[in-house]
């Protein structure tokens, strides 16, 4: 059972570590981006749509990608450019993404999509506990391990990283350099929309392999928390991802093993392990928080 849980932990954790991922690079330039939900669902529907269109579960990632990114745009131009509420903005566009998705998704429900298979590390797979949980995966899983270390290092090690902090914390000081905070608010805005969308064709071409209405159920949000318990720093979003996966991983397989526990608590497990973990760790985390996130509810970018 743990090596079961564990696994799951791992392949589910995939499409809540990327949306994690975008969060901290948007709120790392400055910019709180609740749509990050809505650019999970219609990276999904993108993925999945394009998919199954072409038989090219590739090219459906690649959509899912740029409808992500697509959807960010939405949120960067109304705030940044319109100068309205980070907060209100994003939960407006979720819901604008849930119901585009469900007028556009209804002709794919129950349609097979072609998924991405599971790559086994030569070697490393065959290794006894450790290779079930750690190498065998689909791609999109190694890859989003490799995306949480690349981030920590170009924001710790690039100029482009140095401005993306800077934009959170001195936009002044960023202006006196010569550069834009606009831009590069905007640059954190899409890049994070991308990988949310990221987040969702994983969760629908490699992960659940269907689609329904709503699937992401909220996974965007759980991401935008998930920011606080990692501290703004991609390498421990990992580990935030794996617990909240690990927690459905644990309730499913419980109520496989026909656990007497009510379904619905075991349900809300993995919810109520995030509000426990936020609140133990919130008073360590607060002082993590880019400047710029301060003054976020002034609807100033």
């Amino acid at each position: 059972m743990i090596e079961a849980v564990l696994a799951g932990a791992v392949a589910g954790g995939t499409s809540i570590l990327f949306p994690t991922l975008g969060e901290v690079v948007a709120e790392r330039s400055g910019v709180i981006n609740l749509g990050t939900e809505g650019s999970m669902l219609t990276g999904a529907l993108a993925a999945y749509a394009v998919g199954i269109e072409t038989g090219n579960p590739w090219l459906g990632v690649a959509a899912g990608l740029a409808a992500g990114a697509a959807l960010a745009a939405v949120h960067a131009f109304v705030v940044l450019f319109r100068g309205a509420n980070q907060i209100a903005v994003g939960l407006v566009v979720t819901f604008l993404a849930i119901g585009i998705t469900a007028l556009f998704g209804q002709s794919y429900v129950g349609q097979g999509v072609v998924p991405l298979t599971d790559v086994a590390v030569p070697g490393l797979s065959e290794l006894p506990f450790l290779g079930s949980i750690l190498f065998d995966h689909d791609p999109l899983t190694y890859l989003s391990v490799v995306a949480a270390a690349g981030l920590w290092w170009m924001m710790r090690s690039t100029s482009a990283g140095l401005k993306l902090r800077a934009a959170g914390e001195r936009p002044e000081v960023l202006e006196v350099y010569g550069s834009s905070p606009r831009s590069v608010r905007v640059f954190g805005v899409l890049a994070g929309g991308a990988l949310a969308g990221l987040g969702g064709a994983q969760l629908a071409t490699a992960f659940t392999r269907n689609w329904s209405e709503g699937m992401v159920a909220g996974r965007g949000f759980v991401a935008v928390g998930l920011v606080i318990f990692a501290a703004w720093n991609p390498l421990k979003a990992i580990a935030g991802a794996y617990l909240f996966s690990g927690a459905v991983a644990l309730q499913l397989e419980l109520q496989a093993q026909g656990s007497e526990v009510s379904r619905y608590l075991l349900q809300a497990l993995p919810y109520l392990v995030v509000i426990a973990v936020l609140v133990a760790l919130s008073r360590r985390r607060r002082h993590a928080a880019p400047a710029a996130l301060q003054r976020v509810f002034e609807g100033s970018a």
